[in-house]
């Protein structure tokens, strides 16, 4: 496919860019401190913290993989969006209480008050490769293929590079401030595109549904799958998916921080489930597009060219710069946020506690420095993912190895208030040896389970591993147990019972949207 763009698009994306590295270099002003640099002084309202929870998630290949697997398989994978609502909604509840009364800059801090520092450099130094690695390079490598699609003559390393270079820009300079208000405006410019775009396909096929099931084959629009099923059998709807979203949406830096960064528990807890409404957006505005698409461009036979087919074909001039827009604000989002993060996690997990007396200013200076090193990184490992099969098994592969001891860690350890320092290190070391261990019977086809129902084994024994090894010694003190695990009062802490404001009422809300999602599409 011939893809045309014109200059009025172009200068519509050229602006867009120009508004982006604006408010990152408006922000970079005023970051005086490491909590300007790393959490925007927490000052960060209910709205901007679901927007850019909202955008950091959605990048380029979710765009790109989700609308051609409505086209050419089916809506299974939307799964992993809209059901992120409910990890949101337990972290409101309680682990979001218990990480701000922690007064924590990072997550990995947090197990390093509850556990010990083992724990937190562990999970600190798993974060940071899988955040480069995987998100920072992964969302370079596949913004830089997505780029390509509409204009082919870009090169692979050099877009990569000029990606990372623009979003280490304004990340390093803005700090998280920076980072959560661009994102913000990449939220609205992503959903506002998206929505004209639905709106437009959904007009060719004259507002009929019937048209849009007529044309797909049986079972397409359901998310429950036989046990062989390669994208998402049933048991790892029940097992893999929701652990692996509360890893991410729960324990994540990247994500959490600015969460961290919220100026009172009320805003922080209002944020994550705006975040969870927002995310039963793509549903409707991305993956029903692709759906809509194979009653009107039929005979497509790259998923990875559906998106572009939608664009260049439906758009007319203007509207086309702008959802391209949204679909680079897409890519920076995620970009943005990783890098930020990680200089965060360097800075606060490792230089300060080799430097105790380092100044406040010092910590800036090492998260700028630290950000453009990362960058560099993430430019030089993401042309090397072309030589992984496919971008999205290279990222589930990473995760199903790492992610399981950790989720144990916060979601067992927050409760079992017998879990201690030894419990946590014999669980990420067995946990993990356990995950590298079934990743290498898949790669020799010894082990023919699907990751998801995978993830869900090893919680399971390395949940066993914690509870049992815990046993072997003294329990926490009653100090780390009255700071760091559940209590009920967690729950109502702060909480504005009886009104409008009450996030419980919004949970209750936001888990019944998704319990509907559930039923109607299984």
């Amino acid at each position: 496919m011939e893809v045309q763009i014109s200059s009025i698009d172009l200068g519509i994306i050229f602006f867009y860019f120009l508004i982006v590295l604006g408010l990152g270099f408006w922000f970079a002003r005023k970051n005086k401190t490491e909590e300007d640099l790393f959490l925007g002084g927490r000052s960060f309202g209910w709205g901007v913290i679901g927007l850019s929870l909202f955008a950091s998630n959605i990048s380029s290949s979710t765009i790109i993989g989700l609308t051609g697997a409505a086209y050419s398989s089916g809506i299974v994978t939307s799964v992993y969006e809209w059901i992120s609502g409910i990890p949101l909604i337990l972290a409101a509840l309680i682990f979001i209480p218990l990480y701000l009364n922690s007064k924590i800059t990072t997550i990995p801090e947090f197990l390093g008050k509850r556990f010990d520092r083992r724990s937190q450099v562990f999970f600190s130094v798993v974060t940071i490769l899988t955040s480069i690695l995987v998100e920072t390079a992964g969302g370079l490598y596949a913004g830089a293929i997505v780029l390509k699609t509409f204009f082919p003559n870009l090169i692979l390393w050099q877009t990569t590079l000029a990606l990372a270079l623009f979003a280490g820009l304004y990340t390093a300079f803005g700090g998280l401030k920076a980072v959560v208000y661009t994102d913000s405006l990449q939220a609205i410019v992503l959903i506002l595109g998206s929505l004209i775009l639905t709106y437009i396909l959904f007009e060719k096929i004259d507002f009929s549904w019937e048209q849009v099931v007529a044309a797909a084959p049986q079972g397409h629009f359901s998310i429950y799958r036989p046990l062989g099923d390669s994208t998402l059998p049933w048991p790892g709807l029940f097992l893999g998916v929701p652990l692996l979203g509360f890893w991410y949406w729960a324990t994540n830096q990247y994500i959490v921080q600015r969460v961290l960064g919220a100026r009172d528990l009320n805003h922080a807890r209002w944020g994550v489930l705006l975040g969870g409404f927002l995310k039963l957006i793509p549903l409707f505005i991305i993956v029903i597009p692709g759906a809509m698409a194979m009653r009107i461009y039929t005979g497509i036979e790259n998923p990875d060219m559906v998106y572009p087919t939608m664009v260049v074909n439906a758009l007319p001039i203007g509207l086309v710069g702008l959802v391209l827009a949204g679909l680079i604000s897409a890519i920076l989002s995620s970009v943005d946020s990783t890098l930020n993060s990680s200089s965060t996690l360097v800075v606060m997990d490792f230089i300060k506690p080799l430097k105790p007396s380092i100044s406040s200013q010092d910590k800036v200076r090492y998260g700028q420095i630290t950000t453009f090193i990362l960058m560099v990184v993430a430019a030089l490992w993401a042309p090397m993912i072309q030589y992984f099969d496919g971008i999205w098994m290279y990222l589930q592969q990473m995760y199903t190895i790492f992610v399981p001891p950790i989720v144990v860690l916060f979601l067992v350890g927050v409760f079992d208030k017998k879990g201690n320092g030894f419990g946590a290190y014999m669980t990420l070391l067995w946990g993990t040896l356990l995950g590298i261990l079934l990743f290498a019977l898949q790669q020799m086809q010894l082990w023919p389970i699907h990751f998801t129902i995978t993830a869900g084994i090893v919680v399971g024994v390395s949940a066993l591993i914690f509870m049992a090894t815990s046993r072997l010694k003294a329990p926490p003190s009653k100090e780390v147990i009255d700071a760091y695990t559940y209590q009920s009062k967690l729950i109502n802490q702060e909480n504005e019972k009886g009104s409008i404001k009450d996030y419980r009422l919004w949970a209750g809300l936001l888990f019944v949207c998704i319990l509907w999602l559930f039923f109607v599409l299984i």
